[in-house]
Order: structure tokens, then sequence, then C-alpha cells
């Protein structure tokens, strides 16, 4: 199939939309691929609705403007590519694999006590995005594994594994948006996959509230400062880094623990720094629960220009970390093209999540298609 994946991660950056030829089992040819960043104001709504979201309505007026102006981009964002594509003498797509934005998850988690539905929530229209694009979408990727008793996420360890069949093995594949995920892959194929912890979603919020700026540029900030290590001490009390896998976090899962281990109250500059190696810590930590250890981490998302960040992992890890660029792929838009083959893999009535990597009872298929391709 002809797709164009569609991604808008935790970090609340933009769109970011990727050209794949793929069955969802193997993958063909991988096209032309950009990142459409969300206007400041549009982001600024965004992050505003993840404090909201707990005791919105699915009709209240600001979700419905803010959802209506996300699917809008994206479908600005599919537009673009399709030129892109059309230059590069590529068939046109079929099959868009829309995600949307998560602006709440809380599935059933293994560190907490747990006294209400598990929920996930992505906004984004597909039929208007459909109609839009004359395209067919797979859309609503995670909620059939949540109301199966998983995790929702991370769904990209399969395509992860597509994209992966001739790396060397046992390999760790470490994406750094808002919160970071990995996927291990073992010699035979063997999936796992969980997330690790906060990564650039407090970071940025850090920087937007001690600077004013959106991130930490180049790490700047944090290199300038030194780790705190009462607050750093108290943060890895947190039950979450010694909960075994399955688990997956909310983007403000940690908001909390950061007040409550004084983070707060550190320097914009220590307060990065502490934040970053908070980070590479969780990663760490992470590896605690792998079969074997990987031969090396191969990191993607925005995390992996940050380098202070890369220079933590580094430190903190035993063994090699790359971007994921030294095996060809693309680290900003990997999770897009991720997105693409779930899309063939959902159209196919093949399953995305699994109890290696999301906890499901057992092969899962997900997601729905609109359109005419089914």
């Amino acid at each position: 199939m002809r797709v164009i994946g569609l991604m808008s991660g935790t970090s609340l950056d933009g769109v970011d939309a990727a050209y794949a030829e793929t069955d969802g089992e193997r993958v063909g040819q991988l096209g032309p691929a950009l990142t459409l960043p969300y206007e400041p104001q549009l982001r600024r709504d965004l992050r505003r609705l993840l404090d909201l979201a707990p005791g919105l309505a699915p009709d209240d007026p600001f979700l419905l403007d803010c959802e209506r102006r996300l699917t809008e981009r994206h479908a600005e964002a599919v537009a673009r590519l399709r030129q892109d594509v059309a230059k590069a003498g590529l068939p046109e797509p079929e099959l868009l694999g829309f995600h949307g934005q998560t602006i709440l998850h809380r599935p059933r988690r293994p560190d907490t006590a747990w006294n209400e539905a598990p929920r996930t929530w992505q906004i984004g229209d597909a039929r208007a995005l459909s109609r839009a694009t004359g395209l067919s979408v797979a859309f609503d990727f995670r909620s059939a594994d949540v109301a199966a008793g998983g995790q929702g996420a991370p769904l990209v360890p399969i395509a992860h594994a597509a994209l992966a069949a001739m790396l060397p093995k046992p390999v760790a594949i470490l994406n750094l948006g808002g919160v970071g995920n990995v996927t291990w892959i073992g010699a035979d194929g063997t999936l796992l996959a969980f997330d690790t912890g906060p990564a650039n979603g407090p970071l940025d919020d850090w920087a937007r509230r001690s600077t004013g700026r959106d991130y930490d540029r180049d790490g700047n900030l944090a290199l300038a400062g030194q780790a705190d290590g009462a607050v750093l001490g108290r943060l890895l009390t947190h039950p979450y880094l010694d909960a075994p896998p399955p688990k997956s976090l909310d983007r403000l899962d940690f908001d909390r623990a950061f007040v409550e281990a004084g983070a707060h109250q550190l320097s914009p500059q220590d307060g990065a720094a502490t934040l970053t190696a908070f980070c590479a810590i969780c990663v760490a930590a992470a590896s605690r629960h792998f079969p074997e250890a990987p031969m090396q981490w191969l990191v993607a998302g925005g995390g992996r220009r940050n380098p202070a960040i890369m220079r933590a992992l580094a430190s903190t890890l035993s063994e090699p970390v790359r971007p994921v660029e030294v095996c060809g792929w693309n680290g900003d838009l990997l999770e897009a093209q991720c997105f693409a083959i779930l899309a063939a893999r959902v159209a196919r009535g093949l399953p995305i999540s699994f109890p290696e990597t999301t906890g499901a009872p057992r092969p899962l298929r997900g997601g729905q298609v609109l359109g005419g391709l089914l």
C-alpha cells in the first residue's frame, strides 16, 4: 500500500508526515517526509488542553476548536507532502495513518492504586481529514487495546521491527519525545517495549516557565547547570521506575513528583540539568527489564538533537548510544513512518498491539478505516 503516516507527539511541536510503501509487515520504499510546525497559539492551546482534559466534555467548545485547527494542520501537511510525492515521481497515496493528538492517557498502571476506568484520548477529526484529502483514513489506534486491558502504548514496536529487519540484534530503539519509549528487539525477533519515563516534555515546560523559550535549545540551559543530587534522589523513589513492563505514561504523570521533589525551586540552569539527568536515569532503569543487553541504543525523536541529553545517556548507559541516522533512518520522522506501517496493518486486519508491547491479553487488531479503501 502507498501510505502517508501522520504523527503529532507529546512534544506538541507540529505534524510529522511521511510517505511509505508497505504491507504492514515489510517496508518497501520510504519516500518524502516533512514536519509542519504548529502555530504558536495552537501549540499553547494544545498544552492547555493537557491540563483541562480530565474535566472536559467531548463537546466542549474550546476542545472542538482545537480539534478543528489541528485537523486542518494535518490536512495541510498531507497536501504539501503529496506535492513532494508527485515531484519524486512516486504513486499517489491511497491511505492516511492519522494518530491525532493525545490529550489524556490513563491506562491501568502497575505502580499506582487505580480507581477509575482506563482511558486514552486522542483528538483529531478523521472524517474531516478524509473529506479534505479525498483519501481513506486509518485512525483510533489505541482505544481497542486499552479496552482489552492493555496500556494503549507504545504501538510502534511492531513497525520498528519491520524497519530494523536487517540490523544486528539485540538492539534498543529509544524515542525521546515528550515521554520516552523504548523498543528492545532480540536476535530471534522477540519484542519488549514500554515507556521509560519523562523526556522532552518536562524540559520544554521548564524552559517555558523559567526562560520564556519553548525548549532548551541545544541543551544550553542544562549544560550551564548542575544536576541537584537531592532532587534526583527523591525522584528516583518514584514507583514507576521499578514497576515491571508493560507500562506507559501520560505527558503530565510526573509533574506532581517534580514539585514534591523540589525541582521547581532550582535555578533555570540547574532545573534543566536535573530534568536532563533524570531522563537518562529513567532510560538506564528501563534497561534493567531487558532480557539481554542491547548491542547499541539507537535514539530517535527531538531528544537526540539535545547534546545535554545525548551526553547524559552516553555517561549513564554501558552500550554505545547513537542517533538513528547511523542506520539511514530519519529520527525526526520515524514515528510518522511507523504510523504509515501501522495504518497498513489496520487496513489488512493485522494485529497492532501485543502482550510484550502493551500488555494486551493476546495479539490484538486495532483502529478503524474511513473511506473507500476497504
